[in-house]
């Protein structure tokens, strides 16, 4: 029986994945870029935990407002180009439909049989057929500016928290090492998960963040090292 098999599609969740990783990765490597390179200038408890709470701020809002303008750029070309797809079946419906038809030989179809669905995917709705099958635009891969804004500033947030809660709690004199060890873990266990949500490989995507994320905090711990005005 497979009337209640329902397939697994990972392309479903992109919309919300991409921002929602993207993230916490950044809250994470970001907040503790900061931080290592904060706390390998000084050994002021204060100053590192300050340093922390404004780069989680800061960080947060400047991904909401980031994914929230690109996501809508994106929107804003998609309802361009449906708006000048619907003027284009009003004034000329028998090469819309010509062109449909094409599409679908091009992908196999006979050409009798191609006309035929241009046909009745036309009738059933014109705009939605050359959205999906001539301009790419479907309900899954639909620009969501506002979801993507929340998903990012949630996320973001929540990575954030990690570095910000440690540069509370972690012994001043080993704050770079504790820093650095507890952000790759988490890192490489959030990649793991993103690669299971996203159907991907676990083993190449915790190891990418592992790479990225220790160049990265190598990068701005040697900043703050040669900059800092007392060392730890």
């Amino acid at each position: 029986m497979i009337d209640n098999f329902s397939e697994k599609h990972y392309t479903t969740r992109m919309g919300w994945l991409r921002a929602a990783v993207l993230g916490a990765n950044d809250g994470i490597l970001s907040t503790t870029s900061i931080v290592i390179g904060v706390a390998a200038a000084t050994v002021d408890r204060n100053t590192i935990v300050l340093a922390a709470l404004a780069g989680l701020i800061a960080g947060a809002m400047s991904m909401a407002a980031g994914e929230y303008v690109s996501v809508s750029s994106q929107a804003d070309s998609e309802n361009s180009d449906l708006a000048r797809e619907q003027q284009e079946l009003l004034d000329m419906p028998e090469i819309e439909l010509q062109e449909l038809a094409d599409i679908y030989v091009s992908r196999g179809l006979e050409p009798s049989l191609a006309i035929q669905v241009a046909i009745q995917l036309t009738n059933h709705n014109a705009l939605e057929a050359h959205a999906r099958d001539e301009l790419g635009i479907n309900e899954i891969t639909s620009a969501r500016p506002l979801q993507a804004a929340l998903a990012s500033f949630g996320s973001f947030i929540f990575g954030a928290l990690l570095p910000f809660g440690v540069s509370f709690l972690a012994p001043l004199k080993y704050m770079v090492y504790f820093q650095y060890s507890l952000s790759i873990i988490f890192l490489m266990i959030l990649g793991g998960i993103a690669a299971t949500t996203g159907g991907a490989k676990v083993g190449t995507a915790v190891l990418r963040i592992a790479f990225w994320g220790t160049v990265a905090m190598g990068i701005t711990a040697v900043v703050g090292h040669l900059f800092g005005v007392s060392v730890s």
